[in-house]
């Protein structure tokens, strides 16, 4: 849930820069000087930009849920098997030693999206997160090769 608040108030944040820009922006083409003008047009595009990179990151953890409740009906999310410190940390040997076992199961199906999810959750919990997400990535653009498509749904 924490996730969840940090990512609105971080696209809080995007929305008032957003805005902060444009106004800007505009202030500098209204100066009618070259450079006041060609810094005020590359004010105008730094809010698509972070817009698209917002999207971007909506769509890839909408994505990224609707694998995992799937791979949850289905019973294949991995279990937290790992050691941990006093402290609450995952253990290094531990978390390394999932990791192998997960990484030799997406090398064996390199087909089969459910084996590169569980390898993302091994690469996030040895601390790659890079790795994480480009193995999600993969995931998801397996899911979507692989599995039909949903029904659609009716309006009616």
């Amino acid at each position: 849930m924490t996730s969840r608040i940090g990512f609105f108030l971080l696209a809080a944040a995007l929305l008032v820069v957003s805005l902060i820009c444009v106004g800007e922006g505009v202030q500098l083409v209204a100066t009618g000087k070259p450079l006041g003008i060609g810094i005020g047009l590359g004010a105008f595009v730094i809010p698509p930009i972070g817009v698209w990179f917002l999207w971007q990151t909506v769509r890839f953890g909408r994505a990224s849920e609707r694998l995992a409740k799937q791979l949850e009906a289905e019973g294949g999310l991995p279990v937290d098997e790992l050691e941990r410190t006093a402290g609450g940390r995952i253990d290094r040997a531990s978390a390394d030693a999932v990791f192998a076992r997960r990484k030799a199961e997406a090398e064996a199906a390199p087909d089969d999206w459910r084996a590169f999810f569980r390898l993302a959750v091994a690469y996030a919990d040895a601390g790659d997160t890079p790795r994480a997400r480009k193995a999600m990535q993969h995931a998801i653009k397996l899911h979507s090769t692989t599995e039909p498509a949903e029904p659609a749904r009716s309006t009616a």
